[in-house]
């Protein structure tokens, strides 16, 4: 297997690598915007994370590699806030767009995602899932630092708004104002830190609690897309392991309620409303925007996220758990 070279003679300036050290080197997978490895160093494993210019999508999807540094300052952001929130940063190397981090093993800390493959759907997870990221936008909202050092709007552009809600209004004309007006209200509204892709992929379940990875879309903006883009992954859950429906429902329920009551001293009050907004938008870009769920390929399935997502896009409810129930109920009908 190749070995990184370059990750490697940057470790070693960064003084975690001896230069005659030959550490094993693994890459991982979970990701299509960087290049992550695993480097087995003398003192234990660590995680080296190196941004792409070109993500490793069908599509041709560019985006600026100093993404990279906004993903170590959203994490040394949080770890102010919740230590064990986030991975410890080591090192970071902003000219190549890398940084190392401590390394977390699936034994003691599994992959939200991973769970939720084999049908492990603990609402109490979700909730502290909504907690946290209800506990980041609320402390960041009032930290007068935050807008200048996430002022990014150009990448988060790039690799969220444009991909997503944009990519998919080229190739649904018949609901495109919509997603391009949601497009535009997201990115008016100023408000918290947001880290951009709050997926169950970026969430390991640790023993002290939920652990957030993958933050390179991090920006001062609307915290209405990371609640709305957590909560739009417990519904295409319901595609990939049906039997856990009722679980990814009582998931999102605990999420969405918890979010609320850490979110309830913000001025902001329309956080929810706009989320409830959004969600279906987002439902609708993961099969026919840039970046689709690769567990939906089933052309029946892509039809249940079109026609739900249609329906909520063109009649908007005013809380996302109003799309939750009817999209189950749509399911048990079909």
């Amino acid at each position: 297997m190749q070995r990184p070279d370059d990750i490697l003679d940057a470790l070693i300036a960064g003084g975690l690598l001896g230069p005659g050290d030959t550490p094993d080197c693994t890459p991982l997978t979970g990701g299509v915007s960087s290049d992550i490895w695993r480097i087995d160093l003398d003192t234990g494993p660590i995680c080296v994370k190196r941004a792409l210019a070109k993500l490793k999508v069908a599509a041709d999807w560019q985006a600026p590699v100093s993404r990279n540094a906004y993903e170590v300052a959203w994490m040394q952001t949080v770890r102010a806030i919740n230590p064990d929130a986030v991975p410890g940063i080591l090192y970071h190397d902003p000219g190549t767009g890398m940084f190392a981090m401590s390394y977390l093993p699936a034994e003691t800390a599994p992959l939200w995602k991973a769970q939720l493959r084999d049908g492990i759907a603990d609402p109490e997870s979700a909730a502290a899932v909504g907690r946290i990221l209800g506990q980041i936008h609320t402390m960041t909202s009032k930290d007068p630092a935050i807008p200048a050092r996430f002022d990014n709007d150009d990448i988060f552009h790039a690799i969220r708004l444009e991909p997503y809600l944009l990519a998919t209004a080229e190739a649904c004309p018949d609901v495109s104002s919509r997603l391009r007006e949601l497009s535009d209200i997201t990115a008016a509204n100023k408000v918290a830190l947001v880290h951009g892709d709050v997926s169950p992929k970026n969430i390991l379940i640790g023993p002290k609690g939920p652990i957030f990875l993958d933050a390179e879309c991090a920006w001062f903006g609307d915290p209405a897309f990371d609640l709305a883009f957590c909560l739009n992954h417990l519904l295409l859950k319901c595609l990939w392991t049906p039997s856990a429906r009722d679980g990814f429902k009582s998931c999102f329920e605990a999420l969405c309620r918890s979010y609320e009551e850490t979110t309830s001293a913000m001025d902001d009050r329309e956080i929810v409303r706009r989320t409830a907004h959004l969600l279906p938008g987002l439902f609708l870009a993961r099969v026919d925007g840039k970046s689709p769920a690769e567990y939906i390929t089933e052309d029946q399935d892509k039809d249940h996220v079109r026609k739900v997502a249609r329906e909520f896009l063109t009649n908007p409810c005013d809380h996302p758990i109003d799309m939750n129930d009817a999209w189950h109920a749509h399911l048990n009908k079909n």
